[in-house]
């Protein structure tokens, strides 16, 4: 069996809150902050040997302990109002080299978490991931959703912020969600389970920078606390935004005055368009050369304990 679950659980109309790395990783930074902060526990894991290669060999008093790998786990809490699985998915399988998952891995991955949701009695799937679009990085990041029924699309826009991909798109909610956030929702809708994606905006320009984007994570993780009917502390978001803003603006200042004109009228804009396409190119021109002197302190994030409050 791929996936190990290391004890037997009661369940009571459980959900599964799940995501993988992606751009920014909105959801990853979201779905592990939410198992962290309800104390959730570990309750099994993925083997990982067909999916991944290791990252290292653990040594503990000079003997080789183990091989590192990617984490691919299960968390469970009896929250007070819902019985809550989390997955956790550190890195997508499939694809080397590119950020998103995809292929015989991918979907064999998916089937994993899939069978393991089926064995806890779980009917209910949410994933998270982000939603790359024409928005400012000083405004509020909204969640975009997408949903397997139209019951469900109405119960997850209930919440504040929370916006269906037809309301936050011209493209009249048509559109694609790549990676296993996607394929795990489109496998669970065929095997009949309820399944929902919250999405966190990030501006187009961003979708490619090697940190992470807080200000979507936790309107996320906002999102997911009216899910599961819990307070949450979002002080670690709020002081994360604040480093991440500072090597943000450092490029924001150096744009040419029409190209941030044109940039800030999405402050006031609900649909704003895109810029023009040579304003695109000399923003990812730009951002690509300030990135390679990027210092790795300044906005690299790859230490899985700063993903955590402490």
């Amino acid at each position: 069996m791929g996936f190990v679950l290391h004890k037997e659980l009661d369940l009571e109309d459980p959900v599964l809150v799940c995501s993988w790395s992606g751009i920014g990783n909105i959801g990853l930074v979201a779905v592990d902050n939410l198992q962290y902060q309800v104390s959730a526990q570990e309750i099994g894991l993925i083997n990982p040997w067909h999916f991944f290669d290791p990252r290292n060999a653990v040594v503990k008093n000079g003997f080789i302990e183990s091989l590192e790998f990617p984490k691919s786990k299960f968390y469970y809490q009896n929250l007070p109002n819902k019985d809550s699985v989390f997955f956790v998915g550190e890195e997508q399988p499939g694809q080397m080299g590119k950020m998103h998952g995809g292929g015989e891995k991918a979907y064999h991955m998916a089937g994993l978490v899939l069978e393991a949701a089926e064995k806890l009695g779980i009917k209910k799937i949410y994933t998270s991931g982000a939603c790359v679009a024409a928005v400012h990085h000083q405004v509020k990041p909204r969640v975009v959703a997408v949903a397997s029924s139209e019951k469900l699309l109405q119960e997850v826009k209930m919440i504040p912020n929370v916006y269906s991909m037809g309301e936050t798109s011209e493209e009249g909610g048509e559109g694609v969600i790549t990676g296993l956030n996607g394929l795990l929702l489109a496998m669970a809708q065929k095997r009949g389970l309820e399944t929902a994606c919250l999405m966190g905006e990030i501006p187009d320009w961003l979708s490619r920078a090697p940190f992470p984007y807080p200000r979507a994570s936790q309107s996320v993780m906002e999102a997911f606390a009216h899910v599961l009917g819990i307070d949450l502390d979002f002080t670690f978001f709020e002081k994360k935004t604040e480093e991440i803003d500072k090597v943000i603006e450092k490029l924001y200042h150096k744009f040419p005055e029409k190209v941030k004109e044109q940039y800030d009228e999405r402050k006031t804009e609900l649909q704003p368009g895109p810029i023009t396409h040579e304003e695109a190119e000399w923003m990812k021109a730009h951002l690509d050369d300030f990135l390679k002197n990027l210092p790795k302190s300044e906005g690299e994030d790859d230490n899985d304990d700063d993903q955590k409050p402490t």
